[in-house]
């Protein structure tokens, strides 16, 4: 396996950049997710790593050798693809050994090959089946089994499961990643879908108008985004927003909304910031319901909610924009009927900048 290393890469046609200078260091063993909502650039970055697209300008180096002018075939990645792309005519056996056939391997070399890449996938019953006669999780199965079959330095995974429906998603997810884990392998995984990108990624890279706006850990982004952008894409559902004004309290900094206070972690950049419009980032997950007789609540009026087995959405509104409450369900029903307003802990807060939509600098991750 190799590692992959993005220096200043764009990607322009014409006059017009769709990429705009992306550094990226993805190091061997090391399972990457690009995600970002559709148009972002992750599928086209994804593909100039693959030789599909031509770099505008900025380096490519996989396992330390530039690949800007390497053809594909010579680049020693392999693809998984949205579309499977398998042949309709060959069968299962034939299609995982479509590339092995093309590099001349010799032919016991390669049954054993197929055989094994089958019995890792669980295809070894459907070798001697079309493409047109399986599912949908087993034709995938398949794509995968042709990039696995060549052992490439680096894996590329461009959206492979939005043709799936939810069931087989979540199945296909963790497959996805206990191969990965079985292989040992460097992969590059392309998606729009924020739970996908959280489930399986080592470090999400998350790009919004062909740009990097933050890379971490799923947990990193998820509890300490760097800007309004990243809170908001991460979650399900997303992170709320809220406008506030920053005050002075007995114990620290507040924040006024609607008429109501509600404490703050007491970080640097709110000293002497009494005035200050800020954003609020509350995560559904971090809030409370509370009933009329808790102290420190901050008064809503629930309009629906959505009940999901183990836990319910709690719908209403704050400072006339609309705030979601995650609570779980599990002996709890009555509470989530009778609540009438919400706490959350000050550190569980995240503030941004109303003009930059930036965090304010430091805030440590909740714990």
């Amino acid at each position: 396996m190799a590692g992959v290393r993005l220096d200043g890469i764009v990607k322009a046609y014409g006059g017009l950049q769709v990429v705009h200078g992306i550094d990226l260091e993805v190091a061997e063993k090391e399972f990457v997710v690009l995600v970002g909502p559709s148009g972002c650039g992750k599928s086209t970055t994804l593909r100039m790593i693959a030789g599909l697209e031509e770099i505008s300008d900025g380096q490519l180096t996989i396992d330390d050798r530039v690949m800007n002018r390497v053809s594909p075939k010579d680049r020693d990645v392999a693809m998984v693809f949205q579309n499977y792309a398998l042949y309709p005519h060959l069968n299962v056996a034939d299609n995982i050994a479509f590339g092995l056939r093309i590099r001349r391997e010799k032919p016991a070399a390669i049954q054993a090959a197929v055989r094994e890449v089958g019995g890792i996938l669980g295809l070894t019953d459907y070798l001697e089946r079309r493409p047109a006669d399986l599912s949908g999780g087993q034709r995938q199965r398949v794509a995968m089994g042709r990039a696995i079959v060549r052992r490439p330095k680096v894996f590329l995974f461009d959206e492979p499961l939005s043709n799936l429906d939810a069931k087989l998603r979540t199945q296909m997810r963790a497959e996805i990643k206990r191969l990965h884990n079985r292989l040992g392998a460097t992969s590059i995984y392309v998606t729009h879908d924020q739970v996908e990108a959280m489930t399986l990624a080592d470090r999400i890279v998350v790009m919004n108008n062909g740009r990097i706006e933050q890379t971490g850990t799923p947990m990193e982004l998820f509890l300490n985004p760097a800007n309004t952008f990243v809170a908001s894409f991460l979650g399900a559902p997303p992170m709320n927003m809220v406008r506030a004004t920053v005050t002075d309290g007995p114990r620290g900094p507040e924040a006024e909304v609607d008429g109501h206070r509600i404490p703050l972690a007491p970080l640097a950049a709110l000293r002497n910031a009494s005035g200050r419009e800020v954003i609020l980032g509350i995560r559904p997950e971090f809030v409370t319901l509370a009933a009329k007789d808790v102290p420190g609540r901050v008064p809503v009026t629930p309009d629906l909610v959505e009940t999901l087995g183990s836990e319910a959405l709690v719908h209403t509104t704050l400072a006339g924009v609309p705030f979601v409450i995650r609570s779980d369900t599990i002996g709890r029903m009555g509470a989530i009927e009778g609540a009438t307003g919400f706490t959350v802990a000050p550190e569980l807060i995240r503030v941004f900048d109303v003009d930059t939509g930036t965090a304010l600098p430091g805030q440590a991750n909740p714990t």
